[in-house]
């Protein structure tokens, strides 16, 4: 299998860290998009699970994360303005990238977390360009809430900085999660049932960081633009979609979420959308106690083995 770790220079001048994987033969192109406070390293043991099954699979850290802020950047920070629209930018430019080294395979979208709403922005403005798409532990349109979180962080960032860190309101973002799972002892314990891999999180320097005044302003602005009715009605309707997470997942709440966006691609005429709740499981499926079995379950519908 060829392995390629390298960085693409993005077309603002940013230098994002991204890697291919390539068994011989492959028959599709997976392309991950991961979540807030992670990085792409991540999803090795997924990645030798999906390159096993004939995919070539890339993935990118995603600016102001991983090894692109340690090259250049500031953990947590996505781009002065826009830094939304700037991350779905760098997903088709990676994957241009990616594609002019391994040639144009059938294209099946991966976003976690975070990086399922920069995923369900990107299939909004390029589903010409995707086989099929599919989203781990997604959200709802924060609303009001939403709202008022960006003037918040906007406020923040004039008093402190928009690269200052954001204790504050990470606090009021991520403080619901771990409500249900005090007993643990850990305020990650939100994110599996698994109590080592929550460990593993916990020791990573380049997970769990409390982000920046400007990422929430850019969080927020791109949670409510994808769930605008007139972008969901770009997407084209015969694009399969699958959200999938596990039903005691709080980002969701609770599988809520996954049907609510469910719903609302369903009423934009798109024909096939499935949802998939693991009983018991939480944010991160492919972190779970039981997680080989959800690698199957998504790697069957990637294959279109559905």
């Amino acid at each position: 299998m060829k392995v390629t770790k390298n960085f693409i220079r993005a077309s603002d001048g940013h230098e994002i860290y991204y890697e291919v994987y390539e068994p011989e033969n492959a028959s599709s192109h997976i392309h991950l998009i991961h979540g807030m406070a992670e990085h792409i390293a991540r999803y090795e043991e997924f990645i030798f699970y999906l390159t096993s099954r004939g995919f070539t699979v890339s993935g990118h850290d995603q600016r102001g994360h991983g090894r692109t802020s340690e090259r250049n950047g500031v953990q947590g920070f996505l781009a002065e303005e826009n830094g939304f629209d700037r991350v779905v930018e760098d997903v088709r430019e990676v994957i241009g990238e990616v594609q002019q080294q391994i040639g144009e395979l059938p294209l099946v979208l991966f976003g976690h977390s975070m990086g399922s709403f920069v995923g369900r922005r990107y299939i909004q403005l390029y589903s010409d360009s995707i086989e099929r798409a599919l989203f781990s532990g997604t959200g709802e349109d924060p609303g009001g809430s939403g709202k008022a979180g960006i003037q918040l962080a906007k406020t923040s960032g004039k008093i402190n900085g928009k690269s200052a860190k954001s204790q504050a309101i990470s606090s009021l973002v991520f403080g619901p999660f771990i409500k249900d799972f005090k007993e643990e002892g850990s305020a990650f314990a939100w994110l599996s049932s698994d109590s080592s891999e929550v460990a593993k999180y916990e020791a990573d320097p380049m997970s769990g960081f409390v982000a920046t005044n400007q990422f929430f302003v850019d969080l927020f602005t791109g949670m409510l633009l994808v769930n605008k009715e007139r972008e969901v009605a770009k997407i084209r309707k015969d694009l399969p979609i699958l959200l999938i997470s596990g039903s005691d997942d709080p980002v969701g709440h609770k599988g809520k979420d996954l049907f609510s966006a469910a719903r609302q691609y369903k009423q934009a005429g798109i024909e096939e959308v499935k949802v998939y709740l693991g009983e018991g499981a939480r944010h991160e499926l492919l972190h779970e106690v039981d997680k080989e079995r959800y690698f199957s379950v998504m790697g069957d519908w990637m294959a279109g083995d559905d």
